[in-house]
């Protein structure tokens, strides 16, 4: 199938209302082109220098995704285009975004990552950590960030209770933080390629799905 007619089939499966974001990492300007064709404006990288290169490349309406564990010496370079940064894992990036946006005199929308898989390769904040740091009012000194949301990635198993365990905390952590920020606060992120109809299910609001529309990740030269 094309990538066409593979987002359409995925785009088929979601409610009105649920945003979808094409996972375009490591996959070529062509396939991008093509579902930019389709109507698709929200893709989703995950290297920065990878995100800057297809920006400089493509048509500046799309909506580039942040979605992979960003280093706070590579915000500079997204800071001034990028749509928003799913991946707000600590303090620190947090603080370095603000000062990114400040001086690119933007507002940068940005989801806080928990961790709630069992790996404990997958990035995120420990959720009682971000409880506090949120409750200490630090997101008032950032006010270039405007926090859309949280997201969080399940962990990596066949096994739907664990799976659906994960997503109910997330929509749980989601509902709770929610009272801590104003009306913008209106993003939960969660489900892939292998999971989102059970992420749509637990209350997903935006998938990031990629393999089911562009195929398998093309990992040569880039």
């Amino acid at each position: 199938m094309s990538v066409t007619a593979q987002l359409e089939a995925v785009r088929r499966t979601l409610p009105a209302g649920v945003q979808l974001v094409a996972v375009s990492k490591t996959h070529p300007l062509e396939a991008i082109e093509e579902a930019y064709a389709a109507g698709q404006r929200h893709f989703g990288e995950s290297r920065p220098q990878e995100l800057y290169a297809k920006y400089e490349a493509l048509p500046r309406d799309i909506r580039w995704h942040m979605i992979g564990h960003l280093q706070t010496n590579k915000v500079r370079l997204i800071a001034p285009f990028v749509a928003m940064i799913e991946s707000v894992d600590s303090p620190r990036l947090a603080e370095t975004i603000q000062r990114e946006a400040l001086r690119c005199g933007r507002t940068i929308d940005v989801l806080l990552e928990i961790h709630v898989a069992s790996e404990a390769s997958k990035t995120g904040w420990n959720y009682d950590d971000l409880l506090a740091y949120v409750r200490s009012g630090a997101f008032v000194q950032l006010p270039n960030l405007r926090v859309r949301g949280v997201m969080g990635i399940a962990t990596n198993t066949e096994d739907e209770t664990v799976v659906r365990r994960d997503f109910e905390a997330l929509r749980t952590a989601f509902e709770t933080l929610r009272p801590a920020f104003d009306a913008a606060f209106d993003t939960l992120s969660m489900g892939m390629s292998d999971d989102y109809p059970l992420a749509v299910a637990c209350g997903s609001t935006s998938v990031r799905v990629g393999s089911l529309i562009f195929g398998a990740r093309d990992y040569g030269p880039r």
